[in-house]
């Protein structure tokens, strides 16, 4: 048989995560409008992006050390952003809302407007 046609070709690309994507996120969390004096990271994860950011309320780590802020994540089906807090006190993430651009669901998170992400 020809060895060209045994060749296993990899169906589809995973578009998330990405650098070009990861650093839009950072960049767009600069404009948040709470906790301004500290630096969050934005780490890639499967599928999508966690935020963290040190704790500097002291309300969920009182060292103010380095605690999940958001999980972002892309569904290449739908095309969809889905946007999840952590719930600190359980321990679990909990989904927050549906977006169909990046820069929506970074809006929301940067308003904050629940208190929810920025504790």
């Amino acid at each position: 048989m020809n060895a060209a046609l045994m060749r296993t070709v990899r169906a589809g690309l995973v578009p998330h995560p990405n650098e070009l994507d990861r650093k839009r996120i950072e960049r767009g969390l600069s404009s948040r409008k709470r906790y301004l004096y500290v630096s969050p990271n934005v780490t890639p994860v499967r599928g999508g992006y966690l935020v963290e950011s040190p704790c500097c309320s002291r309300n969920i780590d009182k060292d103010g050390a380095l605690i999940d802020v958001a999980l972002i994540h892309y569904d290449a089906v739908s095309g969809i952003w889905k946007l999840f807090r952590k719930n600190h006190a359980r321990g679990i993430w909990e989904f927050y809302s549906l977006y169909h651009r990046l820069t929506s669901a970074i809006d929301e998170l940067n308003a904050d407007p629940e208190r929810l992400f920025w504790q």
